[in-house]
């Protein structure tokens, strides 16, 4: 029913991090990349940001006219076919900003609200993540899955912080401090899209934050799903992807124990 999505999600993926790239190595080792900001003074957008997402939009427009689009950086489209893309050019900006690894960009078609395709290329170790609905999740074309792990006490956990600096931070702090007596460690990598493909592929065992938009977590949820572990909004209802607010990911097995009196 929706053939081809994903070939199209990996190959806008991987065009649009390695345009991205490019330009970051222009800059130079270490060189941080000039940038404005949005949200709030520590939420930065670049021109890199701007310039990938309108390659993806316009390679979009092209090849999916009567689709919708929806774009971290505001290049959105209203369309007629029931699918809806959510781009994120470059999740991780800050770390684009100061030339740290932990960037990629994340591509994701939905119909129905529900993913039926995504990918998710880190461009600096050349890797994609990619998923199609019913059809497994890989990595560079090899299967992934999600880690054994059923013990709480020694799983690994990823996370995010909110660039509100309302109360937003506060919240997470707090919970940051009730989750990590919990757990083996807790690692922040600066991108949602990356936290959920590494749950996706074992490298962490589970995952949470909240304020999260849909373009961050589109394309990582199915990878986690599709990757055998289980996904909800953090009273343990099914996630709304298009409005996710909150996410936690984990294995089955860690899954339950997290929502348990852990995170809320």
């Amino acid at each position: 029913m929706h053939a081809g999505f994903r070939t199209l999600c990996d190959d806008i993926a991987r065009e649009a991090g390695s345009f991205a790239l490019a330009a970051r190595r222009q800059l130079g080792p270490g060189a941080r990349a000039a940038h404005a900001t949005k949200s709030s003074a520590v939420d930065p957008v670049t021109e890199f940001d701007r310039a990938t997402e309108a390659m993806v939009v316009d390679r979009l427009r092209r090849e999916r006219p009567d689709d919708s689009i929806v774009g971290e950086e505001g290049a959105n489209h209203r369309g007629t076919s029931g699918y809806e893309w959510h781009v994120d050019p470059i999740d991780g900006t800050v770390n684009f900003v100061y030339d740290l690894p932990g960037w990629c960009t994340s591509i994701a078609v939905l119909h129905a609200g529900q993913p039926v395709a995504g990918a998710v290329y880190a461009p600096v170790v050349d890797e994609l993540y990619s998923a199609g609905i019913g059809q497994g999740a890989t990595i560079n074309g090899t299967a992934i899955h999600v880690s054994g792990s059923t013990e709480l006490a020694t799983s690994l956990a990823a996370t995010g912080f909110s660039y509100h600096l309302d109360d937003h931070r506060a919240v997470q702090a707090a919970r940051i401090a009730r989750v990590l007596p919990t757990v083996r460690d807790i690692r922040r990598q600066g991108s949602a899209a990356l936290d959920l493909a590494y749950v996706a592929s074992g490298r962490v065992d589970l995952y949470f934050e909240e304020f999260v938009q849909s373009w961050d977590v589109a394309a990582g949820v199915l990878l986690v799903t599709e990757a055998g572990g289980t996904v909800t909004a953090f009273d343990g209802s099914d996630i709304a992807v298009t409005a996710p607010d909150g996410v936690v990911a984990a294995t089955p097995a860690l899954h339950a124990a997290v929502l348990n009196g852990v995170i809320d």
